[in-house]
């Protein structure tokens, strides 16, 4: 975004002491997988008690945790801290453009406090105190774009693309209740919101990631070509194992079939086509968006 700028009043440093020496909160927007070694740098210059706002989305490959948990390992568990969701690209946020989303976090005040702050006229703040829905819904929508722009890429058509994402949806909210999300967040701003956003945006990296694979390229190509994280391609890999560590229901591969399908599409054991061609070979069934386990 070189040909955008930043505001007058704000401006870039590399130098923590000087960026949070008097901070009144911290906003983290590191990608996941980078979260908590920076964290490890910055902690020594961040105050006690100094609220934290993240804007990161996705799983940590190595310890299987969200957000929450690795902003808490690694800052401690005294101080506040909340999570924004919703779909918002960043070029569109800077271009002034309409954009609505939601703040979590289990301290309601925090929350409600900095919808204050970023509320304006073109962006639109709801708050909830559901921490786990916004996360799971923050992290499987990448998922479901990658597979999104797969059906794109291999040009299956908008009929094939919404059901798979509608279905993709119906994994999200699967999974959410079963870790303890609340319904309503799950359908609302950070699951179904964010996902459309993600899946249909021209902007989503994810999304674009998915329509090369659909379109023959190979993940390690697309990979060395981008100067930008497609959050969704270490996600897939760490859901699946936080599904099979999480839950202990038999072939969970038929519960989580995006989910497992597109893992398996990156990994190389199964090709774009055939995998969203096996989808439509499962056994027929009720359409029903309860999280059985």
């Amino acid at each position: 975004m070189k040909d955008l700028h930043l505001p007058p009043k704000v401006t870039a440093t590399s130098d923590p002491a000087s960026a949070l020496a008097d901070a009144t909160f911290v906003v983290h927007a590191v990608p996941v997988q980078y979260s908590r070694s920076f964290l490890s740098l910055v902690s020594p210059h961040l105050k006690s008690g100094t609220p934290v706002l993240s804007a990161s989305k996705g799983i940590e490959v190595t310890s299987l945790g969200f957000m929450n948990d690795i902003l808490k390992e690694a800052l401690g568990d005294r101080r506040s801290y909340a999570f924004l969701s919703g779909p918002s690209f960043a070029r569109e946020i800077m271009e002034e453009q309409v954009t609505s989303v939601v703040i979590a976090s289990e301290d309601r005040q925090l929350a409600e406090d900095l919808a204050d702050v970023f509320g304006s006229d073109v962006f639109r703040v709801y708050t909830s105190q559901d921490v786990v829905g916004v996360e799971v819904g923050g992290s499987v929508k990448n998922v479901i774009a990658l597979a999104a722009g797969m059906c794109e890429g291999l040009g299956l058509g908008t009929n094939a693309m919404s059901g798979l994402v509608t279905r993709g949806c119906a994994e999200m909210r699967r999974l959410g209740l079963y870790l303890g999300a609340e319904p309503s967040t799950m359908a609302g701003l950070s699951g179904v919101g964010d996902t459309f956003g993600t899946c249909f945006g021209p902007l989503s990296r994810n999304r674009n990631v998915g329509i090369r694979i659909g379109k023959g390229e190979k993940l390690e190509d697309i990979k060395r070509d981008m100067n930008e994280v497609a959050e969704g391609v270490e996600t897939a890999g760490a859901l699946v194992e936080l599904i099979k560590m999480r839950n202990k229901g038999y072939r969970l591969d038929l519960k989580y079939p995006i989910i497992f399908g597109v893992k398996d599409i990156l990994d190389g054991d199964l090709d774009a086509r055939e995998g969203l061609e096996g989808l439509m070979r499962m056994k027929l069934r009720m359409e029903s968006y309860e999280a059985t386990h």
